[in-house]
């Protein structure tokens, strides 16, 4: 495995749980599969090439909070060949609260809605991403693919190629529960447990022992 594209084609058995989502504040819990996971981000890969115009080295800013869809739009920009960043961008990828600071030409607005279904009402000056993403193919075919020496990440001050950003991050094997972070952290771990065939499960919401009592459930082992 030399670039970040290659993530999700690397997993063993696409048919297990890769990514597991719970939200003890809405009672959400969703579960997607490799295979599941690919098609979400073929789908916004082609999103963004398609209705976003976007090709290697555009740069996004991805201003959401940790959720499953926030792992496909880091898969889906890798995909591309577009570099991950929290400074000046080309797009910029925001939540149901939006973002004052957006300043960017072009802004997507996600609900984070569970299912991942669409605004009522879409926010004006903002594209609907998921009122867009379901019409595009789940067959993505990169017409500049990246390369182990592309640029994938910016983030923090320190900018990572594809090939720094997995040897950055040492595969992980088995299923990690994770806390909601910062941007930097989610790279991390899904980096990690994508290269190591391993899977998340990710807890918002949850108090200690919500915590704890998921940890057993889903036999994950914290991040």
């Amino acid at each position: 495995m030399s670039t970040l594209a290659k993530l999700l084609a690397g997993i063993d058995d696409p048919a297990r749980p890769f990514i597991t989502y719970y939200n003890l504040g809405t009672g959400e819990r969703i579960e997607l599969s490799a295979t599941t996971t690919a098609n979400w981000v073929a789908k916004t890969a082609n999103f963004l090439v398609e209705d976003l115009e976007a090709e290697a080295d555009t740069h996004i800013r991805i201003a959401l909070p940790s959720h499953w869809e926030t792992y496909v739009w880091l898969l889906a920009a890798w995909q591309v060949g577009c570099v991950v960043t929290d400074g000046p961008a080309d797009i910029a990828v925001v939540g149901p609260d939006l973002d004052p600071r957006a300043t960017e030409p072009v802004r997507v607005a996600l609900s984070l809605r569970p299912l991942g279904t669409r605004f009522t009402d879409a926010p004006p000056g903002y594209i609907d991403f998921n009122a867009e993403v379901l019409g595009h193919s789940d067959h993505f075919v990169p017409m500049d693919p990246p390369t182990d020496d592309s640029a994938a990440i910016d983030l923090g001050g320190q900018a990572l190629t594809h090939g720094a950003a997995i040897e950055a991050f040492p595969a992980r094997w088995g299923r990690l529960l994770l806390t909601p972070g910062d941007l930097s952290k989610d790279v991390g771990a899904l980096i990690a447990v994508a290269s190591g065939g391993g899977s998340l499960v990710l807890v918002a919401g949850a108090t200690a022992g919500q915590y704890e009592s998921i940890a057993a459930d889903e036999h994950a082992t914290p991040w």
